[in-house]
Formats: C-alpha cells, structure tokens, sequence
C-alpha cells in the first residue's frame, strides 16, 4: 500500500503540473470508486471546476477545487494516480504498461488501462488516471466543512511535522497494550505510517514490534520519534517504495527499496548487530525486525497508592 512517502511524492509532481487548470472532462468508471455516492454525481460535481491546490493528509491526496469542493482520493493497496500528458502517444502507454517494477511480486498487476476506474480531463490536454487492480482505491468529494470533520475523525497527527513529539506520542501510548507495530499502523495517533515504514522505524528505534505501546519510557518515544521521520524521510529523498504495484505520477518506479533495513528481508544479516532478520505476523500485516537489537519491552505495571 502506497505511504506517506509515495503519496507525498505524488502530490509533489502533480502540484506544478496541474494547479491551475481545469477540469473539462471526468469519467467515473467503476461504481466502486465512489461509493456511496453515484459515479455520474461525482463527474457532475468536479467538471468544469480549476484546480486550486494538491494537498496530502497521511496517505490521503487532496484536490481542492472551485466552489469549494475537493476531490478527496485514496491509493489503497493497488491504486496509481499517473498524469498522462497530452502528447503522450498511444503505443507510448503501452510502453509504459508493459514496465515491471522492482522486485519480485507478491502478486501480479500490471498496470494497463484494464484497470482504469476513473479519468480526469484536463483543459491542457493532459489526463489523470486513477488505475487500481484490485479496486480497493476510492474518491470522494468534500465541501471544506465536511472535509476537515472527515479527516478529523480518522487521522492523527502528521508525522513530518511539529506536532509528533516524544510527548505526544507518550500521551498516545499511553496504557495501550496493543503490539508497538499495530500502534504504528493505526491512523487515528500518527497519520501515514504503513506496513513498510512501521518496520523501518522500528528498527531504526531498536523496538521490538510486539513490545506493547504503553511500555514506552521517555528514551524509547525519543527514540521512536527518530526512527519515524528518518525512514520517512529516506523514502522521500528516494521517490518512495516499489517492491509491488507503486508508480509515481509519471509511471516511474521508486528506489526506497533498495535502502531497506529490514522490510522484506527476511533470512538476511542485520546491519547493525550482524543477526538473522525474521518475519512473523503481528495484526494480520507481515513484519519484520531483526530479533538481535530490537528490544522486547515488558509491559509497565499500574503502581497501586499505598
């Protein structure tokens, strides 16, 4: 599932691109991508309106339009938001389909027009395509009001700015016995953090994913904090992660990949400590962490008054 890092590479690409102009044309072409609401009431809403910015809210990208509407738009796990740019030729999409990504697959989809499920016409020529094999993507549309109550309730705090702290994220923790990993992966504390960028963090913290959240001390939330922005940061500076069905905006791969400490590499040596990486299942979500360095906390016993 695209993160933090692949949407935010997204919305940086689209921004100079598509700010400003206007949408002439729009093709909801999956029912699913816009449930509830009807895909023609989506098209109706968004047609003729311009493009006023491209904003990004955890793995959310957002499309704020005249008239005060904005196009709120989810990845999910298969999803790819490509601007195709008007000279682009025909036999040049099929160019771009038939790429493969990175490295081996967990699944196969390929990333052609059979998986086209909605299409935004620019007044430049240029489209945008939302393609999603397995059509777990979604959009919706927003007035300002309704946005932020949406966000609201779903979305913590933005882990790239100043609001994640050692002490927010302590009063967040705070008594929780769920497993640090699922902590991580849950929305509504630190917004944008998944699958790949929980076990890179962790691992850079030196916390074992099954510690459970409210046995943090000062040291460890410190350190958590740390390990956070620095593997969400390397996977900026590196385009994001294509290890399945990731594209950015112009269809390329990303290289984050590359850079992992222990996601994906199950029976390779730590680089810190030298021992065996490991995979076990925490949540569902396939996890990884290197049984070596990353410390199992215990959990902190409530101190009754005397």
């Amino acid at each position: 599932m695209p993160e933090l890092p692949e949407v935010e590479t997204i919305r940086r690409q689209l921004e100079p691109e598509v700010v400003g102009r206007r949408i002439v044309g729009a093709r909801v072409l999956d029912e699913r991508w816009s449930r509830p609401e009807p895909p023609r009431t989506v098209e109706a809403e968004i047609t003729g309106r311009a493009i006023r910015s491209v904003a990004r809210r955890g793995k959310h990208l957002i499309l704020s339009l005249d008239g005060d509407r904005h196009l709120v738009m989810h990845l999910r796990m298969t999803g790819n938001l490509l601007l195709r740019p008007a000279d682009v030729t025909e036999a040049g999409t099929a160019d771009l389909a038939a790429t493969r990504l990175g490295m081996d697959r967990l699944y196969e989809s390929p990333p052609d027009a059979r998986f086209l499920r909605a299409a935004f016409d620019l007044d430049d020529g240029s489209e945008l395509w939302f393609r999603d094999a397995r059509r777990f993507g979604h959009g919706a549309i927003f007035t300002g009001e309704g946005l932020e109550r949406y966000l609201g309730e779903r979305l913590g705090v933005e882990p790239l700015g100043e609001e994640l702290t050692p002490e927010h994220l302590a009063a967040q923790a705070a008594g929780r016995t769920a497993p640090l990993k699922s902590f991580l992966l849950d929305q509504r504390r630190v917004a944008g953090i998944g699958n790949i960028y929980a076990d890179e963090a962790l691992h850079r913290a030196e916390l074992h994913p099954l510690s459970p959240a409210g046995s943090m001390r000062a040291i460890h939330c410190e350190a958590l904090v740390e390990g956070i922005v620095a593997a969400l940061e390397l996977g900026l500076a590196h385009g994001g992660s294509s290890i399945d069905d990731y594209r950015d905006s112009r269809g390329e791969r990303g290289s984050m990949q590359d850079e992992f400490l222990v996601h994906t590499r199950e029976g390779r040596d730590c680089g810190r400590c030298g021992s065996e990486i490991r995979r076990i299942v925490v949540g569902g979500r396939s996890t990884y962490f290197c049984p070596g360095c990353q410390v199992r906390l215990r959990r902190r016993r409530k101190r009754h008054a005397r």
